[in-house]
């Protein structure tokens, strides 16, 4: 690794503390880092580990109750921020420096019109004049992949997805050509072809402006594709610090290792085996042992650990890391060694679950139908435009779902993939009762489902549950954890309130989270933990069915594979079936045993799990599949870039609703006729003009077809 010449970021001995009643307890200890113009460095971690408190310190932004101790060091291109006024920091935000924050919602102001708070950004950043501020505006836009960005910037807050909100958040930091961007889990909430995106004009505006990046995140891939070096935090502690290639290739750290096998490999099933995760919980603030802060999770732990805490060394070139048996924590350890050690638990095979080992015959319950959904469409009215109103004409409306067949058994899982503004969410929501459909069929347990989840009696709304896309909007905040899990435990299951009691601790048990967590409120918790929360709910009243939108997209990757095998586990004792909707593909071809492939408004394709990441596949999914960041520095992927924008569902374009984009394009009956549907083999469909074994060869190697108009 180079020297450190003159970084741009300089921070050493950084201590962050809050005041907890009338003591100030350290949430992060002795953080040092020093980034260079044009680098990116990853800082990743668990939930609470302090990750989002040092990006708030760096940006001098802290809380009434934060602050840095005394001691430590935080300059910025020569300046310190430390010694600078409010005034002074005010201009570094204004251009300079720019935070990207995990919570989008939370970042842009209900109240005014999207278009409204770019340009005024713009104009106080820049003294642009109003047109050139609007050009610049609708550039950004464009940018960071949104439709239609004339009506985007005339919407506010609330009326956009929280994939489109996330792309505003990052577009209003990359619009003035900061010097530093700190980007909080920037990607979270999207799909990965704009996260693809995303990162590649990450990539061109270091190249451009060399640009400094802290991109923080729970994405183990994205850090390995994107990333020059790692910085790994614990319980607000640096456990290791190391280029990328190093870190993964060889972790000196047994919380690295746990981390970095706990991502779900693309092809991972839970058939076969369950996800590793790191067993425990961080330790609380108040509660930190004299020794090492990973001591009580770590399998490899002595009486040492314990006592004394482990110093940050320095190791050959200079990478650091902080355990004191650090020489053992190596390569060898991934195979007879971990098992020796038990350093990753959970790698004995999944007992059978409903009859999914190969080569068994499938069980009665898993023939059974559980839910069905023919011909389902949800159109919403567009609002009339000026031209509308002159012409006396009704707009056309919104398609967001426009003829969906689905079919789920029992003791299953469907998985539902697609870009944002798919129409995944509508369906959802949809099927929930929380959007009454405008055509089409919905029938749950061989009833016919009410359009309002109004209408739908207790022993329905029992049997169907839904873990939301935002837990920070779906969990009351003038409720305390334990009363939020109470709530359908008396409502939906009949329990008394003292068993009610004991039962919220015991699903907040199943979710990792400690019993002290059940009297604090959402405000309290971070994301991954309400998050958490919501899949505890969701759980209460045993219901038949849950609807997933993607439930663990804001969870640490430790977390994540806990709450996937969770669902596992659950599914396989009660029987529970999951529709589970997520833009981790890797996760999703984890649990589901059948995919299901949108795009805008349509399905593109269905098949098994296993083979829907086989060759053929759909066009679209090919892009979707190549898009996925693997947690491997060297294993670089070619991504496929789709053309143009994503169609907006009031224009849909004729024939194949995919040919605008489509990589693989054949010619004019692309885009005059609807493409039919093909059967491969196991119940494998694909909606492509091109036959399959046509398709296969094309994707087997061959290069791509020239677009034709």
């Amino acid at each position: 690794m180079a020297a450190r010449q003159s970084p741009l970021l300089d921070v050493e001995n950084l201590t962050i503390s809050y005041r907890v009643g009338k003591h100030w307890i350290p949430a992060v200890r002795d953080f040092r880092l020093q980034l260079e113009p044009g680098h990116i460095c990853g800082l990743v971690g668990e939930s609470g580990s302090g990750k989002s408190t040092v990006a708030l310190a760096l940006m001098r932004y802290l809380s009434g109750n934060g602050r840095v101790d005394a001691g430590s060091r935080l300059r910025f291109a020569g300046e310190d921020l430390l010694a600078n006024s409010d005034a002074d920091m005010r201009r570094l935000w204004a251009g300079r420096i720019k935070l990207v924050p995990q919570n989008a919602a939370a970042a842009l102001n209900p109240s005014i019109k999207i278009g409204r708070q770019v340009i005024e950004a713009l104009k106080a950043a820049e003294g642009a004049g109003e047109a050139a501020a609007y050009a610049e505006m609708l550039r950004v836009f464009h940018d960071v992949n949104l439709v239609d960005p004339e009506r985007v910037a005339e919407r506010y807050p609330h009326e956009l997805s929280g994939g489109m909100q996330q792309r505003v958040a990052i577009a209003m930091a990359l619009i003035c050509n900061p010097e530093l961007l700190i980007m909080d889990e920037p990607t979270t909430g999207l799909d990965v072809t704009t996260e693809a995106v995303i990162l590649d004009l990450l990539r061109r505006l270091i190249a451009k402006r060399d640009t400094s990046v802290l991109y923080i995140t729970h994405n183990l891939g994205v850090v390995a594709q994107l990333c020059e070096r790692v910085l790994v935090l614990y319980a607000g502690e640096i456990m290791e610090d190391a280029a990328v290639d190093d870190l993964f290739a060889d972790a000196r750290h047994p919380y690295t290792l746990g981390l970095i096998s706990s991502v779900p490999k693309p092809g991972q099933s839970k058939r076969r085996a369950r996800l590793n995760s790191i067993g425990g919980n961080p330790p609380a603030l108040a509660q930190r042992p004299p020794g090492c802060v990973f001591a009580e999770r770590c399998p490899l732990v002595i009486d040492r650990c314990r006592e004394d805490k482990p110093p940050l060394e320095v190791l050959a070139g200079g990478r650091l890391a902080r355990c004191h048996r650090w020489e053992e924590v190596s390569p060898t350890l991934n195979t007879d060694s971990i098992k020796r050690e038990g350093l990753h638990p959970g790698k004995a095979p999944l007992p059978v679950l409903n009859g999914w080992t190969e080569g068994r015959p499938e069980d009665d319950g898993a023939q059974r139908s559980l839910m069905q959904v023919r011909n389902l469409s949800k159109h919403f009215p567009a609002p009339r435009s000026l031209q509308d109103l002159l012409q006396r004409r009704r707009p056309t409306p919104i398609r967001a779902v426009d003829g969906v067949d689905l079919q789920l058994r029992a003791g299953r899982t469907l998985g539902l993939v697609g870009e944002s503004g798919s129409g995944k969410t509508t369906l959802a929501r949809v099927i929930i009762g929380l959007e009454e459909r405008s055509s089409g069929e919905l029938n749950l347990l061989g009833l016919d489902v009410r359009n309002s989840v109004r209408a739908r009696s207790p022993d329905v709304l029992s049997k169907l549950q839904m873990v939301f896309q935002n837990p920070q909007n779906s969990l009351n905040p003038y409720l305390t954890v334990r009363q939020t899990l109470r709530r359908p435990l008396i409502k939906l299951r009949g329990l008394s309130a003292a068993a009610a009691d004991a039962e919220a601790l015991q699903l907040l048990q199943r979710v990792s989270l400690r019993a002290e967590y059940a009297e604090r409120y959402p405000d309290e918790l971070s994301g991954g933990e309400k998050q958490r929360v919501a899949i505890a709910r969701a759980f209460a009243a045993e219901p038949d069915l849950i609807i997933c939108d993607e439930p663990v997209s804001a969870l640490d990757v430790s977390i994540q594979s806990a709450v996937l095998n969770l669902l596992a586990d659950l599914q396989d004792e009660h029987g529970s079936s999951y529709l589970f909707i997520s833009h981790n593909l890797s996760a999703v071809g984890y649990l589901a045993d059948r995919i299901a492939v949108m795009y805008l408004g349509q399905l593109f394709e269905i098949g098994d799990a296993a083979e829907l990441f086989q060759l053929p596949y759909h066009p679209y999914t090919e892009a979707l599949v190549s898009a996925i960041p693997v947690a491997d520095p060297q294993r670089r992927t070619e991504r496929i870039l789709l053309s143009d924008d994503l169609p907006s569902a009031q224009n849909l374009p004729s024939g194949c609703r995919f040919h605008t984009r489509c990589p693989r394009k054949i010619g004019e009956i692309c885009a005059a006729e609807e493409p039919p549907w093909r059967e491969g083999e196991s119940g494998h469909f694909i909606r492509c003009h091109i036959p399959l074994d046509e398709l296969s060869d094309l994707q087997s190697g061959m290069s791509l077809p020239e677009k034709t108009d």
